[in-house]
């Protein structure tokens, strides 16, 4: 008789370094959402002000300028570019909008249309210099910057407009900001402020564009290979100056809000905001593991700025140590992005 036995293999448990691994792509795909919620926590447990809606709605309100402004810088990251001239011509807008309503005594609706054309011309100067002439995308813009930041002394005699200055041919000007055009950021809707409305439907619009439109996927396309697209029958000039366009639109749009925001053609608006534009469209691009920019990555960016900002500011800590707070995490997002990203293993 024939004994038959039955052997079980026993399954292997999982390898140190395959545990690792998984550790290390789950650290890499979530972490910054993970350090912007325990950011958001610890604040709210410690500043019991940090938990009101009003604050919550400020912090958003305080970022949507930034916020819209690094869009704008998304778009033309995804191209394999940089706008660096998206604070200037947030600047000039608010420049253009004084001027057209306090000297010229024009309606908003007339400021409006004249800040978005004067940002959609500053696009097309940058997509000129890049795509015509062929200058690297952040030495153009950079030159931008700076014609675009005297154009706008130029244009005010080096000072700022406010509603009854006394104008250089000694006259009063005649106009004055609009109740309308105030309430761009002023206003409310359903107890939510005009300019995160605006901060969010441009968000969705973006990542509508950039994900789910055959243009969003040829600007991909065109940042990871641009020969390749070429090759394949892209245009690939005509869509890195529509990515400039937008972006200078996006700006003027930044500046609206900032015009609003203020009330008066303050001369050095805008100058603030690069650095924070460019800041939340980087740290976007840890989101998720994702290592390229995106639409939602970079409106976590700019929440996650906000919550920093304004929790140390109601912890009472001076105003230069966010600087460095805000930079550390930026750099934190770049290692997230651009070295642990590297590591990672499928």
């Amino acid at each position: 008789m024939t004994t038959t036995q039955s052997t079980s293999v026993p399954t292997a448990a999982p390898s140190a370094p395959a545990v690792g691994h998984r550790i290390q792509n789950a650290v890499i795909k979530y972490g910054f959402i993970f350090v912007t919620v325990t950011l958001f926590a610890y604040f709210a447990i410690s500043e019991p002000s940090f938990r009101d809606s009003a604050t919550l709605l400020d912090t958003l309100r305080y970022v949507s300028v930034a916020a819209v402004l690094g869009l704008g810088v998304t778009l033309t990251m995804a191209v394999g570019g940089m706008d660096m001239s998206v604070g200037a011509v947030a600047g000039l807008g608010v420049t253009v909008a004084a001027k057209t309503m306090v000297t010229y005594n024009q309606v908003g609706t007339v400021a409006i249309l004249a800040v978005v054309a004067a940002g959609a011309l500053a696009g097309l100067l940058n997509a000129l210099l890049i795509v015509v002439l062929k200058i690297p995308d952040m030495l153009a813009t950079l030159g931008t910057m700076f014609v675009i930041q005297g154009t706008k002394l130029i244009l005010v005699d080096g000072q700022s407009i406010t509603p009854g200055m006394t104008q250089s041919d000694g006259t009063t000007a005649p106009g004055r900001f609009t109740e309308g055009f105030l309430r761009i950021d002023r206003g409310t809707f359903l107890g939510v402020p005009g300019s995160v409305l605006i901060f969010g439907s441009l968000t969705v619009v973006a990542w509508v564009f950039l994900a789910r439109t055959r243009w969003g996927r040829v600007l991909y396309a065109i940042g990871a290979n641009p020969e390749a697209s070429r090759l394949a029958g892209i245009r690939v000039g005509a869509y890195r100056a529509l990515a400039y366009v937008l972006s200078g639109v996006l700006a003027s749009i930044g500046g609206l809000i900032l015009a609003s925001r203020i009330g008066q053609g303050d001369v050095s608006a805008g100058t603030s905001q690069l650095l924070e534009a460019v800041a939340v469209a980087l740290v976007g691009t840890s989101v998720l593991g994702r290592g390229r920019p995106n639409v939602w990555g970079t409106a976590l960016g700019a929440v996650l700025i906000g919550i920093i900002t304004t929790g140390l500011t109601i912890e009472g800590l001076p105003y230069y140590t966010q600087d460095v707070v805000e930079g550390a995490v930026l750099i934190l997002a770049l290692v997230f992005s651009f070295t642990l990203s590297k590591r990672r293993t499928v």
